[in-house]
């Protein structure tokens, strides 16, 4: 298990291989469709994301003694921030992005080329994630595009993931696609 901490830099991305299991601790920024597509059409992070995690995760959130306190953080579908991931990770120099169920080549090409790689989350494992978030740090445009799509700030340890397309070219996603569709081939 490789344990990264903030500050995540170029190099220690860059070190990581599809296949890498990884406890992250530091802060992550949640961002889903409506956050990726502001971003994409050229509007500003109310947060500095460079050298920065975005994790597409619409969390549940509630308010307890005055603090936000995380209930449910599993990852929501990446592919469809494929239109605009590549230009987020260009514009605001983000480090890596956390999801579910891989991303395209669009993406792959982008991580290769900024030093940034993709996480892969359990999926179905929502209050297990929770746990790992010590604390929320803030939320951001959540008047905006309400609480699923807002930009929370989260202080993590031991987040687990694992990496699923590098920044050297490298996709699990496309190795196992290229692997059933022969199975597939076979079969028929």
């Amino acid at each position: 298990m490789i344990e990264l901490t903030e500050p995540f830099t170029e190099d220690h991305i860059r070190s990581l291989k599809v296949g890498d299991m990884v406890n992250i601790t530091g802060r992550l920024f949640t961002g889903r469709d409506a956050v990726h597509k502001y971003l994409y059409e050229g509007g500003e992070s109310p947060v500095d994301l460079s050298n920065q995690i975005i994790y597409h995760c619409g969390p549940v959130v509630v308010k307890e003694g005055g603090q936000w306190v995380v209930k449910a953080a599993g990852p929501t579908t990446s592919a469809r921030e494929e239109p605009y991931q590549g230009e987020v990770l260009r514009r605001f120099g983000v480090r890596a992005v956390i999801g579910k169920g891989g991303m395209g080549p669009k993406t792959l090409a982008a991580l290769r080329e900024y030093g940034a790689v993709y996480m892969h989350a359990v999926g179905g494992a929502a209050q297990v994630l929770a746990r790992c978030v010590t604390r929320v740090n803030g939320v951001y445009m959540l008047e905006e595009f309400g609480s699923p799509e807002a930009i929370w700030e989260f202080q993590v340890e031991k987040f687990p993931v694992v990496i699923t397309m590098d920044s050297h070219g490298g996709s699990l996603h496309q190795e196992v696609l290229a692997r059933s569709t022969e199975a597939l081939k076979e079969l028929l």
